[in-house]
């Protein structure tokens, strides 16, 4: 059993480990120290996987609605409120058993509740196991906003297992190899060729293939989070390439109309095509990167997402960022393939512009 240790650089750690869940029985077993935990899942991924956690520790499901639905205020307080009345200590940990935005409001309500209480991550979608589930960000969706409410709580443990992913459609695990691109784009060219070559099968739910991507990506988060949990030094902002782009998607499009990995494919190409519009990368950097998100079925233009015709209407969204100085934009741009930058007070004609022609 190996493990990819997790330092937030403020004195959090954890850790990460990819695998079948039975393989990780004593580390749960020990966590519960003879009691039932709380499980925050939602009923479908607690019908396909709860079996798994019950063969091995005593588990109380908490149950929240499927999707994005999950992150909004009623939600949060329905989960410290259903602490509280169990008595939960703080000293214990609960589980968090879903995808990204299960993930989300469990995080935060372990951030919340007793001011601080750890949590293990089980993550059931490819996004979380390669993202999301990794790396101490929490939040809630809040006046049409994505993730406007949240905060930083590190999980004491993420327990990875591919064979989870064999329940997702096509779709789901789409939108998961969007964000192990994003990996490739920003930090290792090599680990983009591997996404060449083997993004279909990824894709296609293989567990090997999984694994290894899981495992270069949380190993990934891993170094840019460490020192820079609050994206406070630009290393972790690099994390976000795609996603200024991506949230304002969302955003426009109605938040859960699509899948975060979606927003972010197309946003990965649109901050592409502005760095080759604006000579910070070569043309061939967005024209690469579309052949492979192309050729994996994710969506690369506005119109593919429902969107024609509304980039002016993104502009506002994306100076609500969290990088943003609420008065000029803040992008991740490519600079090559496995090399990006932070690019701070980008020019707001030059980008509206763009975004007119988008």
């Amino acid at each position: 059993m190996s493990f990819i240790e997790l330092d937030d650089g403020i004195g959090g750690t954890g850790r990460a480990a990819i695998g079948p869940l039975s393989d990780h029985a004593d580390l749960l077993a020990s966590a519960a120290d003879g009691a039932a935990l709380p499980c925050i899942t939602d009923e479908h991924v607690w019908k396909l996987h709860g079996h798994l956690l019950k063969d091995i520790i005593a588990v109380d499901p908490i149950f929240v609605p499927r999707g994005e639905a999950a992150k909004q205020w009623n939600i949060l307080i329905s989960l410290i409120a259903a602490l509280a009345a169990r008595s939960h200590p703080r000293s214990r940990p609960f589980l968090a058993l879903g995808g990204g935005s299960v993930g989300d409001v469990a995080g935060l309500a372990a951030a919340l509740y007793m001011r601080g209480t750890p949590v293990i991550q089980i993550p059931t979608t490819l996004l979380a196991q390669v993202d999301s589930a990794v790396g101490g960000k929490t939040a809630i969706d809040a006046e049409g906003q994505k993730n406007l409410v949240g905060t930083f709580h590190s999980p004491m443990l993420v327990l990875a297992d591919p064979a989870l992913l064999a329940t997702l459609d096509r779709r789901q695990m789409r939108a998961g190899a969007a964000e192990i691109v994003k990996y490739g784009m920003i930090a290792d060219e090599g680990f983009f060729r591997w996404m060449e070559a083997h993004g279909e099968t990824v894709i296609a739910a293989d567990a090997h293939a999984c694994a290894e991507a899981a495992q270069q990506c949380i190993r990934m988060k891993a170094d840019a989070v460490a020192g820079d949990l609050r994206d406070e030094k630009g290393r972790r902002a690099l994390l976000n390439f795609g996603h200024t782009f991506g949230h304002a998607f969302e955003s426009v499009a109605g938040l859960g109309t699509l899948l975060h990995g979606e927003a972010v494919a197309a946003g990965m190409v649109l901050a592409s095509q502005f760095a080759a519009a604006t000579e910070y990368c070569a043309p061939d950097v967005p024209k690469r990167l579309v052949q492979l998100l192309d050729r994996l079925g994710l969506p690369t233009n506005l119109g593919a997402l429902g969107l024609a015709g509304k980039g002016t209407t993104l502009l506002p969204h994306m100076l609500r960022d969290k990088k943003s100085d609420g008065r000029t934009a803040t992008l991740v741009l490519p600079e090559r393939i496995g090399e990006a930058r932070l690019l701070r007070a980008v020019d707001e004609q030059r980008l509206r512009a763009f975004l007119e022609l988008a």
